[in-house]
């Protein structure tokens, strides 16, 4: 399913947003900001508008403010998506498949894992969702989170293995609240999964990225669902650090 709720409010997309670098994971450029020193990575998947997205790397940076390193991946190689009629959203889709995306996120995955990360969380916006769904079903990463996400079944949750927090928003025609409670019940009937979810009250998809900073209210409430993924990350994958460190040379958990 595509439409123009996934494109409304395009964000202006500036490459050089920030003074972090632009480095390459396992063949993708990417952007980076935060410790490289950290054990603890942070990889988050744009909407279609890519990881220009001023909103994103913006809230890439703060993610890094708390101990972690955070890779935004290009992951649409240059070729974000652009709003206008010469090539909709639908076609465009076709050259960008999620199924990819995965690939993709799972070289970059490896790349930081031999770089020495002994933990990765993952959010994923509207189309970096189901990207990061595929990655919670496959247990890739340590913590999932999902806000405003696209094109996920009910099938997708049910495979998932790695806890997981669903954010998702009153007014979305690709994940409505009847079906975000749908996962919720699923999630809730797997408690081998630690999992979250909330539904925003008055807010659109793409809310959590896609928001005038100009304006309060949408600013409160993507700042709001901001504080809950760094929550979930600080549970999971700074946790997730702190048991490795438990264990001694013959791979037995010290005493906590």
């Amino acid at each position: 399913m595509s439409g123009p709720q996934c494109c409304s409010n395009p964000p202006i997309i500036k490459t050089s947003c920030g003074s972090d670098s632009a480095e390459k994971f396992g063949g993708l450029t990417v952007y980076v900001t935060g410790s490289p020193n950290s054990k603890r990575a942070i990889l988050l998947i744009s909407d279609v508008f890519g990881y220009g997205a001023p909103n994103l790397r913006k809230l890439a940076r703060r993610v890094a403010t708390s101990g972690f390193y955070v890779v935004v991946p290009d992951f649409f190689y240059g070729d974000a998506f652009v709003y206008d009629n010469n090539r909709p959203l639908a076609v465009w889709l076709k050259d960008h498949g999620t199924d990819k995306g995965f690939e993709d996120a799972k070289s970059v995955i490896d790349a930081l894992i031999r770089q020495g990360f002994s933990a990765i969380g993952a959010a994923g916006f509207c189309w970096g969702g189901k990207v990061v769904t595929e990655l919670a079903k496959s247990e890739f990463i340590q913590a999932a989170v999902l806000l405003h996400p696209s094109f996920i079944s009910v099938d997708d949750i049910e495979g998932v293995k790695s806890p997981i927090a669903v954010l998702g928003a009153e007014i979305d025609n690709y994940s409505p609240p009847e079906l975000v409670k749908e996962f919720e019940e699923i999630l809730n009937a797997k408690p081998e999964v630690d999992s979250y979810v909330k539904i925003f009250p008055k807010v659109a998809h793409g809310w959590a990225v896609r928001y005038d900073v100009d304006d309060e209210a949408a600013a409160k409430s993507a700042e709001e669902a901001h504080n809950d993924m760094l929550q979930w990350f600080a549970k999971h994958v700074k946790k997730h650090v702190l048991a490795a460190a438990e264990f001694d040379g013959f791979g037995k958990a010290s005493s906590i």
